[in-house]
């Protein structure tokens, strides 16, 4: 970890000189790329800079409080020795999770994918709650979001919905998201004031570049078709939807939200990517690829990583035992603690990983 460290620290010090380079500005792809790898440096180095800081404000603590003979003012030595050295070992914590080697794939945009699973009508009226939650959660990232494809119901939910997320690090903060999500409530529907208990699928796909994914135009079939909408009723009366499918992986992507068939397509296509590209990753890591076999499920309720019990205004996530009574505010996009406790739970397996 020292070594990783001081390498670190090494490569901050060259960055510091290359990005002061006028030149540099000249090659936009360049320049962004040192810039981003230059403040993720930066940010290890002011977490060791802090820890130096701290260790030798506890050093002079300690000296003060073993010459001191004043009772008071060693009570108050002691004290402050407690104190620094919880922050040391808080900012040595900090340190740890930075020097854990970061994927990739934390950086980039995605495409979402919400469907209906148990449940019926009322499955599909979560599915339009989640879409709310993650696109309000977005709006306070200042993210932004694209509608891919969306199959509506009549009471106004969804079958499926498929939208694309772009913004800084939204797969990081976002791909713990994929897997069953279960919901206990009384549907609007119900006039006894039953409970049910529905379930949606939550699929998350880093989205790939055209360059990192190379799709033959042999390998597809496109059809094209008319668009329709709830209960059978003609969305519009031109050939506007587009179904492609990668004959090699089997995959079928359905679009129909655009009237233009161009626009159309090349939403398919981007879909098309992202599940393609996230299959070919799952068979280069095997990992991962029994990640998102247990995570995404058949949509039965039974498989859930997440439960929301609206009653009782309580959300549990299952994977981290994390219990959270404020339901009300976490569907209207208040998120951010929960995403941040899977953040912080995945850190603390990779720390316990690599240490091992």
């Amino acid at each position: 970890m020292n070594e990783r460290l001081d390498s670190m620290l090494r490569r901050y010090e060259e960055l510091s000189t290359l990005v002061q380079d006028p030149e540099l500005v000249k090659n936009q792809n360049k320049y962004r790329d040192l810039m981003r790898e230059y403040s993720q440096l930066g940010e290890i180095a002011a977490a060791h800079s802090e820890i130096e800081t701290l260790a030798a404000q506890c050093g002079d603590a300690k000296t003060l409080l073993q010459e001191e003979k004043d009772p008071e003012m060693r009570e108050l030595a002691r004290e402050e020795v407690k104190e620094l050295e919880k922050r040391l070992q808080e900012a040595e914590e900090k340190l740890k999770f930075l020097l854990i080697p970061k994927d990739p794939l934390d950086e980039k945009n995605i495409i979402m994918e919400i469907r209906a699973g148990t449940g019926g009508d009322e499955a599909a009226l979560f599915a339009a709650d989640l879409f709310r939650m993650y696109s309000r959660f977005a709006e306070t990232k200042g993210w932004k979001f694209e509608i891919m494809n969306s199959n509506e119901t009549e009471l106004g939910g969804f079958k499926e919905i498929v939208f694309s997320i772009n913004g800084n690090n939204v797969y990081e903060n976002l791909r713990y998201e994929s897997g069953v999500h279960r919901v206990q409530r009384v549907p609007e529907t119900e006039a006894s004031g039953r409970i049910h208990t529905s379930a949606v699928t939550v699929a998350v796909l880093p989205e790939a570049d055209e360059t990192e994914i190379d799709i033959k135009p042999d390998d597809l079939r496109i059809d094209v078709m008319r668009a329709g909408g709830p209960g059978g009723q003609c969305v519009n009366t031109t050939d506007s939807a587009v179904r492609i499918t990668h004959i090699p992986s089997g995959i079928v992507v359905h679009c129909q939200d655009e009237k233009s068939q161009i626009k159309n397509k090349a939403k398919a296509m981007r879909i098309l990517r992202a599940r393609v590209y996230e299959a070919e990753a799952a068979k280069a890591a095997a990992e991962r690829a029994e990640a998102r076999k247990s995570q995404v499920g058949s949509g039965d309720r039974s498989e859930r990583i997440r439960t929301y019990n609206f009653p009782q205004n309580r959300l549990t996530d299952h994977r981290i035992n994390l219990t959270l009574y404020k339901l009300d505010i976490i569907m209207q996009g208040g998120v951010a603690e929960l995403f941040d406790a899977l953040k912080l739970s995945a850190r603390e397996e990779l720390l316990d990983a690599v240490a091992g």
